[in-house]
């Protein structure tokens, strides 16, 4: 049995995980953490890291950037792998992590789906054969979303940008530039509304004609399974940073 701890266990996402593990014949719900503890838990749960008594064989980070630091602190202290699933890091967070990868197993996606990962894919081999076009991404989510764009807006820009050279530049906002479009830009556009889970369209636009891809996510019980299976993978790891693809092996098709 697989003992794990969620940090953010009373978020959305904290509380879909926590509740999939319990369905999981091959995992324990060791215990929790979060800042916001209200309500009742069937299991430990932590305001204060210096309490917490267990020690998981495994973590599971669904919570904001400042909380993953406090619990990445206390996994890399006690040997303890982590799954990193929140979002919104800054470029000197993602260098901080990757340190910390040196030292425990790492698993970090900034979206859990098999199907964002299969989308990555596809548009690494698209942006080559539509290297001419205006490349835009629109990324939906519900009102209550932190961070904008969206972290998987932003690793599907990187992707593509990586797979034509980084010659290009991430525009996240025209309303002050009174220019035209730069060639040499791909553009991602926030929109905010409601209770949609996520959407992430990928446009390519030619000059007669327009090359579209679209995901839709209908359920956040996508990313906590996604997650859930990174952590029985990652368990056994040496210290090193995995994410998506190390885990289906799809690097090199």
């Amino acid at each position: 049995m697989i003992e794990v701890m969620v940090n953010g266990c009373n978020g959305k996402m904290g509380q879909i995980v926590c509740d999939l593990i319990n369905q999981n014949e091959n995992l324990i719900l060791k215990c929790g953490f979060d800042k916001n503890i209200t309500g009742e838990f069937a299991f430990p749960v932590y305001d204060n890291i210096l309490n917490i008594k267990e020690k998981p064989d495994v973590i599971i980070d669904f919570s904001v950037p400042v909380a993953t630091f406090n619990i990445l602190e206390y996994a890399s202290n006690n040997n303890i792998p982590l799954v990193i699933a929140t979002t919104g890091f800054t470029s000197n967070e993602e260098k901080l992590i990757e340190k910390y990868s040196k030292k425990i197993p790492i698993f970090k996606s900034a979206n859990m789906s098999y199907d964002i990962m299969i989308m990555k894919k596809i548009v690494s081999l698209l942006a080559p054969l539509l290297k001419d076009t205006d490349i835009e991404i629109v990324e939906t989510h519900h009102n209550r979303k932190i961070d904008s764009p969206s972290g998987t807006a932003k690793m599907l820009a990187n992707t593509i940008n990586n797979s034509l050279g980084n010659k290009l530049h991430i525009e996240y906002s025209r309303h002050d530039k009174k220019e035209k479009r730069d060639k040499n830009e791909i553009g991602i556009n926030s929109i905010r509304g409601g209770n949609i889970v996520g959407e992430h369209v990928v446009q390519f636009f030619g000059e007669f004609e327009t090359f579209e891809i679209k995901h839709t996510s209908y359920s956040r019980n996508v990313f906590a399974e996604g997650a859930i299976k990174a952590a029985e993978f990652i368990l056994n790891k040496s210290s090193g940073l995995y994410n998506m693809e190390d885990m289906f092996s799809i690097k090199n098709l």
